[in-house]
């Protein structure tokens, strides 16, 4: 074997189609990987391979509760040396909340290492006053706060307005980004119709009263909804909900070293 030349990057000669990607740390182009119970190993291999293209790793759901204290602690020191930020699911929170726990969760998860938290009802109701007071008392611990606009389920449907009044009044009151909910499947929620396609006319709506993309986290569970998204606002695109043994396949999508992407800046025939 030949390996004179295996420290050569393939894009030491070629360049990416749709352009270059912003380096960490970035502000938008942020992709979040939901975690549904990787272990220590698979941490460690998926940063050993794909540090660089991850942003944030959400511990989805309550699945923070099934790991040991010394694991979960673990867990989250690995992934915060590889500038990326960790937070258990909203989920989890809407719990607390139910509870009256709420100031026991943020020191919890703050103690334990998590840069972050995500404030949702997706399940739950919450009043505007209640949302208000996590978002400030997570932030005066120091926590990043991502929230979450939409409901879980298709019965509850959430108009396009009251999204956009609630991630308008979550950005007054300190939320860094707010999430578009779009569960895990991307069907029947959020922007997403049943068959997983934007509805164009909410999208549209939505970005008229937002106005800066970058605010948005964009849950994109399908591949058709992350090329969708990619193909509208570019390759810094911020997406959520991305499984952990697809983020390759997304950052090659970002850039157009997939035909699904790279087929948009082809000359045409």
């Amino acid at each position: 074997m030949n390996g004179q030349n295996t420290a050569r990057s393939w894009m030491d000669f070629l360049h990416y189609p749709l352009g270059e990607r912003k380096s960490k740390p970035r502000d938008h182009g942020l992709t979040m990987v939901i975690d549904k119970g990787m272990g220590l190993g698979e941490t460690r291999d998926l940063l050993a391979v794909s540090a660089k293209y991850i942003d944030i790793i959400k511990l989805g759901f309550g699945t923070s509760a099934f790991y040991s204290p010394e694991i979960l602690a673990e867990k989250i020191d690995i992934i915060r040396t590889e500038e990326i930020d960790i937070y258990p699911g909203g989920t989890f929170l809407e719990v607390a909340v139910l509870q009256n726990k709420l100031p026991e969760y943020l020191k919890h998860a703050k103690d334990l290492g998590f840069s972050a938290i995500e404030v949702s009802d997706g399940t739950i109701t919450m009043t505007p006053e209640v949302r208000e007071k996590i978002i400030q008392m997570a932030a005066g611990l120091g926590l990043r706060v991502f929230t979450e606009v939409g409901k879980k389920e298709e019965s509850e449907t959430t108009f396009i307005n009251e999204l956009l009044e609630l991630a308008l009044k979550d950005l007054e009151c300190g939320a860094y980004k707010v999430i578009l909910e779009g569960r895990e499947s991307g069907t029947s929620v959020g922007l997403f119709d049943a068959s997983g396609d934007i509805v164009e006319n909410d999208l549209k709506e939505l970005m008229e009263g937002i106005g800066d993309p970058k605010v948005i986290i964009w849950e994109t569970p399908q591949k058709k909804q992350q090329q969708d998204m990619i193909l509208k606002f570019g390759c810094d695109v911020n997406l959520g909900n991305i499984l952990p043994h697809e983020v390759i396949a997304l950052e090659a999508l970002r850039v157009g070293l997939r035909a699904d992407t790279l087929k948009s800046v082809c000359p045409n025939e």
